[in-house]
């Protein structure tokens, strides 16, 4: 049912939906700047475009692609790769190429931020969703936009409607900054405890004092692999219902953690054949996505991709050796080509050098960085709350179950 004064509309009755274009073949993009930018699908987040990383068309490719460019008072829409991606451009970018790989909204008749917001909804993204589902290799036809149906308020009411979600937005973006900024703070006060080139305070006040200790992983603490019985696959290794839970590397968590719980768990079968760790115990990941650490929250089985610490040879804080695994295998990170571990031996390990400094200082350490990831964690919490009450005021709004005084 329509409410009372809206209408519905196809976005061919309201805007003008034209693709975007490719290079000439044989030319490429340039990082130098020009005065010509080129938006990629790759710049574009939902409800904008990104700074950071944008290139340039080459002067002698401009004339040829000049007719396929974005303004500010247009929208964009992904329609190859990821599909549905909306959003406005900044003035920064206004006359830039548009990428053959999404399309532009242009001569709107309605709000533009009333349709961005409609095109963000589920009202428009269900839509999307289903092509995703339908076909091997995704893609939205520019056919398919312009049929998309959407219901439409009087010119007053989608503009209080755009300005009161715009707050959410505001709010959303603000957190999503805030988060960000404590990621790079935790990421250098780290880089600073773990190397010892800060000191923390100790009971008494005074800076802790006295060099650390250089000594290999193999010397440190007793360390296997996870394992699972041959061959995968086999379906009486698995219990879903009365079985126990199974770590894999998609177990792993984010801060540390592991998910709730586990993708698979296995049967009494199985287990035998398996690893036992009980909860508290330092893992990182050895396969797939390497360098994943965490501290289990839960007694588990563990697969041989992941690595699991037994004990430890020498006196050491749990959480303060999980926080030097993680910074560990980051630097490994950067040294390997292109940024990635393609794997990694017990060997290796073996010889990995790490520098310790007393229990005492280790435990001031780990409390310290466990308060930064706490901070983040709230930050995230609240982020995830914003969104949930904008997901909800946009179902109340865009569909006219919820009016608003105008």
């Amino acid at each position: 049912m329509v409410p009372n004064g809206w209408k519905i509309h196809s976005i061919s009755d309201i805007a003008e939906v034209k693709g975007g274009k490719r290079l000439p073949k044989g030319y490429t993009l340039q990082p130098e700047p020009n005065g010509h930018p080129y938006i990629r699908v790759t710049d574009m987040f939902d409800g904008g475009v990104s700074l950071d990383s944008i290139q340039y068309v080459p002067e002698e490719a401009v004339n040829a692609i000049s007719r396929y460019k974005i303004s500010t008072s247009d929208i964009f829409i992904t329609v190859a790769g990821t599909l549905g991606i909306v959003g406005i451009i900044s003035e920064q970018l206004d006359g830039a190429n548009l990428t053959e790989n999404a399309d532009k909204l242009t001569n709107l008749k309605i709000d533009q931020r009333f349709l961005l917001e409609m095109l963000r909804s589920p009202i428009v993204q269900s839509h999307i969703e289903a092509e995703k589902t339908t076909n091997a290799q995704p893609k939205l036809a520019l056919t398919r936009i312009k049929g998309f149906k959407i219901p439409v308020p009087p010119i007053p009411e989608q503009r209080k409607i755009a300005k009161i979600l715009s707050i959410w937005d505001k709010a959303i973006h603000t957190t999503e900054r805030l988060i960000n900024n404590s990621k790079q703070q935790k990421k250098a006060l780290m880089q600073q405890l773990l190397t010892g080139k800060k000191r923390l305070l100790d009971d008494s006040g005074k800076p802790f004092e006295g060099e650390w200790e250089e000594i290999t992983l193999e010397k440190l603490a007793k360390y296997r692999r996870g394992s699972f019985p041959q061959p995968y696959g086999n379906p009486e290794w698995v219990d879903e219902v009365n079985g126990y839970p199974f770590i894999q590397v998609y177990d792993i968590d984010k801060n540390m953690k592991l998910k709730p719980d586990t993708k698979i768990k296995i049967s009494d079968a199985a287990i035998g054949k398996s690893v036992f760790i009980p909860k508290e115990t330092v893992i990182v990941s050895l396969q797939g996505s390497i360098g994943r650490v965490a501290i289990t929250q839960y007694d588990a089985y563990v697969d041989r991709t992941v690595l699991l610490f037994q004990e430890f040879i020498v006196p050491m804080d749990k959480v303060f050796f999980a926080f030097i695994i993680q910074e560990l295998f980051e630097i490994e990170k950067t040294k390997a080509p292109g940024g990635t571990i393609k794997t990694i031996t017990k060997e290796v390990l073996s010889n990995f050098k790490v520098h310790i400094p007393s229990i005492t200082e280790q435990q001031k350490i780990a409390f310290v960085l466990i308060n930064a990831d706490q901070e983040i964690e709230l930050l995230e919490q609240q982020l995830a709350d914003l969104k949930q009450e904008k997901k909800a005021l946009m179902q109340q709004l865009l569909t006219g179950k919820r009016r608003v005084a105008v």
